[in-house]
């Protein structure tokens, strides 16, 4: 093995230089080659051969017969039926005229399995011509003093149909791979739009919750204490800042494909350490909310830093919506192989609970139900764990536990 390894990079080298000259010039190489291996002496037995007349000279007609056998397998992917036809007269008519075996005549495998391969229309009447052709070859020969019997006819028949069944076989085995391909493509698909939904959900509803209740607040302060309402416009609008650089990076992070994909955008994206900015938008918001962090905080893959913070955010949202002014905690807590995120808000007076699974802050003109739904695909997604609740004395509870290593390939 460790002999092997040092020419690998040499090998691969020309084998990348071969797949990059395109089948055309692939072709053109291999039936050139072919037609010079034709006139070699040392090859003059290889080759495919039935009848078994008496040879005759080679001459001028010969040389154009064996020609014929091998250069037309230049198209034989661009035009398979023609290749076929052309190199199947060429060896019926090498054969009636008694020509000795050359190594020429196996351009009629090469033109067989091509014809399987790449044939897309005619494909049964290409075949049943072809083995039309290939009986009237036998009748030809066997009225020329053919001392090959029925027998060797079928088992030569056999051979070439073997041939175009290989040939077909790669053919299915392609079309399973291009159709396999086109269903996780459609996958991949789907997945991302419903990841991008997520996104634009959490975005857009924290935000907008967020920027309702301050304007509320706002308004309220404007007849009662008009001295602080200019702090509830001025909160409105660093929220409405937040959500466009929000929505920026994830517009950007749609536009990002391939080589274009900016590495640094991963660094953007909202982060467990941003908790902080999120429970700072809520208390200006009107919202008191107690923040513990407990263990010492490891740097985890993105998409557990990312699904940690939208749980945070999409807690404190309902909190928001639902429980204005109700005292709320957020704790995580930092695990060895678990981080685990709680956040709980106390609701006097019972009538004000939150239901168990609260739609999300209604627009003109759009749907809820994304809420903890989303939530729950996210951590799921992670073989993490979400809880969410009414809690016994009142309130209403979100735990999530998400493993610190994320499976790998995994997008939140």
């Amino acid at each position: 093995m460790s002999r092997q390894a040092p020419w690998s990079p040499r090998l691969q080298a020309p084998l990348d230089r071969w797949r990059a000259r395109g089948a055309s010039f692939q072709d053109g190489l291999v039936a050139v080659v072919l037609a010079l291996l034709a006139f070699m002496p040392t090859l003059s037995n290889i080759g495919a051969q039935v009848g078994d007349l008496p040879q005759r000279p080679v001459d001028a007609l010969g040389i154009g017969l064996t020609l014929a056998q091998t250069l037309p397998l230049a198209a034989r992917r661009r035009w398979p039926a023609a290749t076929l036809a052309v190199v199947a007269g060429a060896f019926a008519a090498h054969q009636a005229l008694g020509f000795a075996t050359t190594f020429g005549s196996l351009g009629l495998y090469g033109a067989l399995y091509s014809a399987g391969a790449y044939q897309v229309r005619f494909r049964r009447r290409l075949a049943a011509a072809a083995s039309a052709g290939y009986v009237a070859l036998a009748l030809v020969l066997h009225r020329l003093g053919s001392p090959q019997g029925i027998a060797d006819y079928a088992a030569f028949h056999l051979t070439l149909a073997a041939i175009w069944l290989v040939g077909s076989s790669v053919r299915m085995r392609r079309a399973q791979e291009a159709e396999q391909r086109r269903l996780a493509a459609e996958v991949a698909t789907a997945t991302e739009r419903a990841r991008i939904a997520r996104e634009l959900h959490d975005v857009v509803t924290h935000h907008v919750t967020a920027m309702v209740v301050q304007a509320d607040a706002a308004q309220f302060l404007i007849t009662s204490a008009p001295e602080r309402a200019g702090e509830g416009l001025v909160a409105v609008s660093d929220t409405g800042r937040r959500a466009l650089t929000e929505l920026r990076h994830l517009l950007g992070v749609l536009e990002a494909t391939g080589e274009d994909a900016d590495p640094a955008r991963a660094d953007r994206a909202p982060a467990l350490g941003r908790v902080a900015d999120l429970i700072e938008q809520a208390r200006r918001s009107g919202q008191p909310v107690e923040f513990s962090e407990q263990g010492e905080r490891q740097p985890q893959p993105v998409d557990v830093e990312l699904t940690a913070y939208r749980v945070v955010q999409e807690a404190l949202t309902n909190a928001m919506k639902y429980a204005t002014g109700q005292s709320t905690r957020v704790s995580v807590r930092h695990g060895g192989e678990h981080l685990e995120i709680t956040v709980v808000t106390v609701v006097t007076g019972g009538s004000d609970s939150p239901p168990a699974d609260p739609p999300v802050v209604q627009v003109p003109g759009s749907r809820g139900g994304r809420g903890l739904a989303g939530l729950r695909t996210r951590v799921r997604m992670l073989d993490g764990e979400l809880e969410a609740g009414p809690r016994p004395g009142g309130g209403f509870e979100v735990r999530a536990t998400l493993p610190t290593k994320a499976r790998p390939g995994v997008a939140p």
